[in-house]
């Protein structure tokens, strides 16, 4: 692994386990194993790093998500909803520290004033609700789920699926012991007109 995916890896944990800007560049490198002067070599500012960190998880977020759906064949719309209900909870326990880096509010602030930061929130975020919506307008055609907005009701999803894994992180509940609550209330949201 180069120094500057060594970086990047250390860069990642730190960020998602302390605000960016308690984290100090002493601690990322003993963390990534390297000087800070090969940091800074790398990564002009930590502004900068923070950015590159940003960028792959978008990158590392989307690809998993996109392998999930890709080749996969649901019986209906409802359950491709299931499914990416249970994959985003298996994504956010697997890879815990993207999300906890997604979970803070420093990306969030930057977004008002760096548009590459914005861009970075907005793919992941569009990705899943795209993801969640694609899955909504299916189950309409096939009659699993009910007519609804299928923009609204996919942020209502993504919303309450990324809440759990939020509290989850943050060690605040066991998911599992909600999954199949989380499950039977996305059935009940999506219920066909009768």
């Amino acid at each position: 692994m180069s120094k500057k995916q060594m970086i990047l890896e250390a860069a990642t944990k730190l960020f998602a386990k302390k605000d960016f800007r308690e984290a100090s560049m002493t601690e990322l490198s003993v963390a990534a194993g390297v000087a800070e002067s090969t940091i800074f070599y790398h990564f002009k500012t930590k502004e900068t790093l923070f950015l590159a960190v940003l960028e792959n998880t978008r990158i590392g977020i989307i690809e998993k998500f996109n392998s999930y759906m890709e080749g996969k064949t649901f019986e209906n719309g409802l359950t491709a909803v299931e499914g990416i209900v249970a994959f985003y909870l298996y994504a956010g326990e697997t890879c815990e520290d993207w999300f906890l880096l997604l979970n803070r509010n420093y990306p969030y602030r930057l977004a008002l004033e760096n548009s590459e930061c914005l861009r970075h929130l907005e793919a992941i975020f569009n990705n899943h609700i795209d993801t969640f919506e694609q899955a909504i307008r299916k189950g309409q055609s096939d009659g699993s789920v009910g007519r609804m907005s299928p923009r609204n009701t996919a942020i209502i999803l993504f919303a309450l699926t990324d809440s759990i894994v939020r509290c989850k992180n943050h060690n605040m509940f066991e998911v599992g012991a909600l999954y199949n609550d989380l499950i039977n209330t996305c059935r009940r949201m999506l219920k066909p007109d009768k």
